[in-house]
């Protein structure tokens, strides 16, 4: 149900993977275009170390979908969505990693 739409995507992104580096703050920023299909949602957002973990709401398209914007500088980021006030990862997404709370992240390498 959740998508992600810039370049051909699968697993949330289709950008060249590269690993975070001091490169990062010099690096230009890739407009990231998240989405969720969730028509049945009254509220939307997504969290991740890209904005420190505090919930930036998505905006409810005409066709029940849920999307933002987000520009990211290449480098490793985790992330999940927050629909209705419960955390979930980005199904369309295998990219996971451990957290300290013994769940997973989902994850994007820009």
């Amino acid at each position: 149900m959740l998508k992600k739409r810039t370049t051909k995507v699968s697993t949330m992104t289709d950008s060249k993977k590269c690993a975070a580096s001091g490169k990062k703050d010099s690096a230009k920023a890739k407009k990231i275009k998240f989405y969720i299909e969730a028509p049945q949602a009254s509220q939307v957002a997504i969290a991740g170390d890209f904005n420190n973990w505090s919930e930036t709401t998505l905006k409810k398209t005409l066709n029940k979908t849920w999307e933002k914007d987000i520009s990211l500088k290449p480098g490793r980021y985790e992330y999940k969505f927050v629909i209705d006030g419960n955390w979930i990862n980005d199904p369309n997404n295998s990219n996971t990693a451990w957290n300290t709370y013994g769940s997973q992240n989902s994850v994007i390498e820009v």
